[in-house]
């Protein structure tokens, strides 16, 4: 085990080991949020192969990481030159991650714009793609005469969809 290969002594009991699919919150996960209440104790080492076992994405990360440290509990992360993110220079380090990663979501935002804006231009049709059975439906109950609330009744459809239909001219008129 690598945790054992980089010096550390636990025992087998002390020991949690979780295979969970990407993107689940570290209090969700079953394993973790069992060991935060029923194993940890302050003064204790929390020590993890990377940093990204603490949680789905960097958010999560730093808010484990400030529980725990709340808690009296030292992070120790095998991945970073700097083992303990409760020390000064841990701290530091998980300030420079963080700043990091709003500078690369800020980034994502703004390539998703452009990438919309561009779209846009060249006219292409963004959003979800017109239910076409649904406005022939709605606009055939329109045009018997029906009541928007009438319609939905009969047609089985919310209220809300009905009205995002009724005004609505289809491609056949």
């Amino acid at each position: 085990m690598a945790i054992r290969q980089a010096g550390y002594d636990i025992l087998d009991s002390r020991i949690v080991s979780e295979v969970v699919s990407v993107g689940v919150q570290a209090m969700k996960r079953k394993g973790f949020s069992n060991m935060i209440p029923h194993k940890l104790e302050k003064g204790d080492q929390l020590v993890v192969l990377k940093l990204d076992r603490l949680g789905r994405d960097n958010i999560d990360v730093q808010q484990t990481i400030v529980m725990l440290v709340e808690k009296g509990i030292d992070i120790v992360s095998l991945d970073l030159p700097v083992r303990n993110l409760a020390s000064t220079e841990g701290k530091l380090m998980l300030q420079m991650f963080s700043a990091f990663a709003e500078f690369e979501k800020s980034l994502i935002i703004e390539r998703t714009k452009e990438g919309l804006a561009r779209a846009k231009k060249e006219g292409k049709k963004l959003g979800r793609p017109v239910a076409t059975d649904t406005l022939k439906r709605v606009q055939e109950a329109k045009a018997s005469g029906l009541s928007q609330s009438k319609a939905a009744r009969e047609l089985g459809l919310s209220l809300p969809t009905i009205k995002r239909n009724w005004n609505t001219k289809s491609e056949s008129q």
